[in-house]
């Protein structure tokens, strides 16, 4: 993905459901997270989270890297600057919003 093929339209599009928006916004805190993390962070089956992370490939704003058994995300490191600051200032304005799925993390490293 190049930095200018992600178009307003399209990010938010997929940050305008739930999941995904809790999602993005928990990378942007951790940085790097993986699925099991998620799904007890968000408290959803295996399945739907691994849906909303490939929609959340498709669009462009998250990589995901294989170690072993796991699949961790992160926020793509090609993102403009603008969906970047977008992503980050929502999660740093709006703690409340997040701080249920925060606080189920049960990763070790978090």
């Amino acid at each position: 993905m190049s930095k200018s093929s992600l178009s307003p339209l399209a990010f938010f599009k997929c940050l305008s459901e739930d999941t995904r928006l809790k999602t993005l916004l928990m990378l942007s805190i951790k940085e790097e997270l993986c699925v099991c993390d998620l799904t007890d962070a968000l408290q959803i089956s295996q399945p739907k989270i691994s849906r909303h992370l490939a929609d959340l490939r498709k669009c462009g704003l998250v990589q995901d890297t294989r170690r072993g058994k796991w699949v961790y995300y992160r926020l793509h490191p090609t993102l403009p600057n603008w969906a970047k600051t977008i992503i980050e200032q929502t999660a740093s304005s709006n703690t409340d919003y997040i701080s249920e799925s925060l606080d189920n993390l049960k990763c070790s490293s978090c």
